[in-house]
């Protein structure tokens, strides 16, 4: 589980220079701010491969489960996790989601994490999702504290609403009925 850990670390201590402005305001001007894009990338990049190989590598250990899903747990994970994939998509279509959620990525990530918290058991898993809770509610605290929040909001419902719900729908389907399987190796739906 090391590596999983050490991409952890990497992955979401880059993501958490933005909490720290004098840091970020420095590392730019050493770096300039191309050269900071780049080394915040090629770090996100080496800390999410980490994370995917190190998760693999800590599966294959063979970690027994701390606990048993049951099928409560299973419905309450499928539940908070339905509008995962719609937030993720309204964070970048400009709407009144967008503008109500204030920050919809991290609220996915956090639904994300405590969703699959509700119902994974095994070590890696519990690392893993413990870790992008942790650090997306620590990252929403700290916007909270430094005043980030969304721009004006729409009035209305709109096409980019629609479009972010359906699409995102349509992918958490996928995801359902096939696509976690095949990408994560664990059919949701059992």
């Amino acid at each position: 589980m090391l590596v999983l850990a050490l991409g952890l670390v990497l992955f979401l201590g880059v993501h958490t220079v933005p909490m720290a402005p004098r840091l970020r305001a420095g590392l730019i001007g050493r770096l300039g701010a191309n050269g900071w894009k780049g080394a915040h990338t090629l770090a996100a990049a080496a800390g999410l491969g980490l994370i995917v190989w190190g998760y693999g590598l800590a599966r294959a250990e063979g970690h027994a489960p701390w606990l048993d899903s049951n099928v409560a747990m299973r419905h309450a994970t499928l539940l908070v996790l339905l509008p995962v994939f719609p937030l993720l998509f309204a964070s970048f279509l400009p709407g009144w989601i967008r503008a109500r959620v204030g920050h919809p990525m991290l609220t996915a990530v956090i639904l994300w994490a405590l969703g699959h918290l509700l119902i994974v058991g095994a070590a890696p898993a519990v690392l893993l999702f413990a870790a992008f809770l942790a650090w997306s509610v620590a990252d929403r605290l700290s916007l909270a504290r430094r005043g980030v929040g969304p721009a004006g909001a729409p009035s209305a419902f709109g096409r980019n609403d629609v479009l972010a719900i359906a699409v995102g729908l349509a992918i958490y389907a996928v995801m359902l009925f096939g696509g976690h399987l095949w990408l994560v190796g664990v059919a949701p739906l059992g």
